[in-house]
């Protein structure tokens, strides 16, 4: 069963720019190398420039487990991890 990813990112002011160059270099080695990653997307608010959401699918479970895992992902989480303002929210929620 398929699995969605909702990740509500809320970052420091003054960082969108780099922010965005950097989740963009993820998101790229993302689709390249994970064939159960459905669709990857990062979208800003209208009505807060500082909270992202990621649009996350993967084929199953396991393939999300499998994202997490990744080195390039947890490369880009430390380097990232400096430009947010709180812990991420994550909703996960399955397919219908």
């Amino acid at each position: 069963m398929a699995i969605g990813v909702i990740a509500t990112i809320t970052i420091k002011e003054g960082v969108n720019a780099e922010f965005e160059a950097e989740f963009a270099k993820l998101a790229e080695q993302v689709l390249a190398n994970e064939e159960g990653c459905v669709f990857y997307a990062l979208h800003r608010s209208q009505t807060d420039q500082q909270v992202y959401k990621v649009l996350e699918q993967y084929l199953s479970p396991e393939d999300l487990q499998a994202h997490g895992n990744t080195e390039y992902f947890k490369a880009a989480n430390a380097v990232l991890a400096g430009m947010v303002a709180a812990a991420p929210e994550i909703e996960t929620l399955d397919a219908v």
